[in-house]
């Protein structure tokens, strides 16, 4: 290879991996409505918004849930970047598993993006309370845009479960 060849090859690899770095902020972010009849049961709740937005390497997850009268706002913010720690990580499941999160325990969390920003990974160490104790519940996450960029599907896998939540959503485009 000669030098301007590696130079043109270079300049077009960066050129190239720019728009991949700013992808997931224009892909992923919004608000997203669950749709119950394509998802897995959502014991406990009767509807979920996921709000996600993306600032620089943090990831802010936001769930906006409601059970008849009661509303509930909680966020699990997550950073690509780097390992993090988070207090009180929400879980979906929770309230209906009753394995709820150990009083002043934290999470560990690690978070990347997958298939150039088409792809939220999520894994997670959260202690929980069980009849014995505590226990520390694995988890796993993907975030997926599926069917052009209108849908996304949450699969969440347990080291408690043998079969992943599967949960659809569709992007909510906000009025002007």
């Amino acid at each position: 290879m000669t030098h301007r060849f590696r130079r043109l090859l270079f300049v077009l690899l960066v050129i190239t991996g720019l728009p991949a770095q700013a992808e997931p902020a224009s892909l992923l972010a919004g608000r997203w409505r669950l749709d119950p009849a394509r998802s897995t049961a959502l014991d406990g709740w009767t509807a979920w918004d996921l709000v996600i937005a993306v600032d620089g390497s943090r990831v802010s997850l936001r769930h906006d849930m409601q059970w008849r009268a009661t509303k509930r706002s909680v966020t699990n913010t997550v950073d690509t970047a780097a390992p993090s720690v988070v207090p009180d990580f929400f879980r979906v499941e929770q309230r209906h598993m009753a394995l709820y999160p150990a009083k002043g325990g934290t999470t560990a969390v690690r978070a990347a993006w997958l298939d150039a920003g088409r792809t939220l990974r999520v894994e997670a160490d959260t202690p929980i309370e069980i009849s014995q104790g505590q226990a520390t519940l694995r988890l796993y996450l993907e975030y997926r845009l599926v069917e052009g960029d209108g849908s996304l599907v949450l699969i969440e896998l347990h080291r408690t479960r043998p079969q992943p939540l599967v949960y659809r959503f569709t992007r909510v485009i906000e009025a002007k």
